[in-house]
């Protein structure tokens, strides 16, 4: 069936949530998985270059810790689960197309995810990185939601 999970994760509750539930799914397949972090470029207009610098350079450091924190937490349930994993930090504009990209690349056969559920005007203004990724990706898509 399965054999190569790939599970974005935020570090948020529902995410880590999501991804106890695909490290139990790939421990009973016998797959392995991938998980991704992506971050997100900066957007800001900048005030005066020296601040800019001082500014991008703080957030790309502060992305970076949050990456290695919420990958490490990822690589300490596989090996509590005995899955094997490998965890990846990309920078993208688009979380949605890293997402895919990284399936892709990677040769994952199952994208397995969270959905927070936005609904009505939040839905629409802050957009839907699950629901760009149920309608792009070219694998299955398993989303959990709470």
């Amino acid at each position: 069936m399965y054999r190569h999970i790939l599970v974005p994760t935020d570090g948020s509750d529902l995410s880590s949530a999501a991804l106890d539930h695909a490290l139990q799914l790939a421990r009973t397949l016998g797959a392995r998985v991938t998980a991704l972090t992506v971050a997100e470029p900066l957007h800001f207009l900048p005030i005066t270059p020296g601040a800019t610098i001082n500014l991008r350079a703080e957030y790309e450091a502060h992305l970076k810790e949050s990456g290695v924190r919420i990958l490490g937490a990822v690589e300490a349930k596989a090996a509590a689960a005995g899955v094997p994993v490998e965890t990846l930090q990309v920078a993208a504009g688009d979380a949605w197309q890293a997402i895919i990209d990284t399936a892709k690349e990677r040769g994952c056969d199952l994208i397995a995810m969270a959905s927070h559920g936005r609904r009505g005007v939040s839905a629409f203004l802050m957009g839907s990185v699950t629901t760009k990724v149920l309608g792009h990706a070219n694998v299955p898509v398993l989303v959990y939601r709470s």
